[in-house]
């Protein structure tokens, strides 16, 4: 049984410290701080973890996920109160090799939803990889998140193995969190949106199936850095001309293809 709730503790907040080593494989320089997730809590952020309560007889619950998310303040907008928009950036999500494929990361994502409605905050927001298929496929598909800001070697240099030593480009994923999208898809109810809408669609951006063995494999990386270099410049043009993210699917390939309008 897993159990999604708010870190307690030194002891939690380190093994989210532990669990970024072991997903990420990052150095020590890359790893955030136990410290940083206590701070985060302290600040109006969020910092969750998925138990599973069934870990063995006689064991504590194990931490087998996280999601770290810290506030933040739209300083070029402004909410109904004439205030500046306040929201939560979702910096950080990771869920042990073991677990993943089960919709722990769906399930963590809603629950930090679900806290921040509960706060009367109605945006998350977070980064994530242009060539990580899975991850779009939840981000985009699964969750209703749109993308409309490309942001090119966002963190600089990564020790992190996934990105296989390419720059760590990024997407900006907007979770706007009570619109009618975000709950339809939720919901299920976006499931058959790019079959149904494909004459709406403006343009489409692939990325193939390969890419992950491409990452992993030294000689075959300048492949993957090919397709991140092409669709850099696909994404930046079409955003530069108004165009969002809206939609996201895989091929019988298992291709990736985001769907701009």
């Amino acid at each position: 049984m897993i159990v999604i709730r708010p870190c307690k503790g030194f002891d939690e907040l380190q093994a989210c410290v532990d669990l970024q080593v072991e997903v990420w494989g990052y150095c020590e320089g890359d790893v955030i701080p136990r410290r940083a997730f206590l701070v985060a809590q302290k600040i109006g952020g969020q910092v969750l973890g998925a138990f599973d309560t069934e870990s063995g007889p006689g064991t504590a619950a194990q931490m087998i996920g996280f999601a770290l998310a810290l506030p933040g303040v739209k300083t070029g907008s402004k909410s109904e109160t004439g205030l500046p928009e306040s929201y939560l950036h979702s910096h950080m999500l990771a869920v042990k090799e073991a677990y993943r494929n089960q919709s722990i990361g769906r399930r963590l994502k809603l629950a930090q939803r679900e806290e921040a409605l509960a706060r009367g905050i109605n945006t998350i927001e977070w980064t994530f990889d242009p060539l990580e298929i899975k991850n779009a496929f939840l981000n985009i598909h699964k969750l209703g998140a749109i993308v409309r800001t490309y942001e090119e070697n966002f963190y600089g240099a990564s020790s992190s193995r996934l990105q296989g030593g390419l720059q760590t480009d990024r997407l900006v994923a907007e979770w706007r969190l009570d619109s009618a999208r975000v709950v339809a898809a939720i919901e299920g109810a976006g499931g058959k949106q790019t079959e149904e809408s494909g004459k709406e669609w403006v343009t489409s951006i692939r990325v193939p199936a390969e890419i992950y063995a491409w990452k992993a494999d030294e000689q075959l990386r300048p492949l993957a850095a090919k397709v991140q270099a092409e669709n850099r410049l696909l994404f930046q043009k079409a955003f530069e001309s108004g165009l969002v993210v809206k939609g996201f699917t895989r091929d019988e390939r298992g291709d990736g293809i985001f769907y701009l309008a």
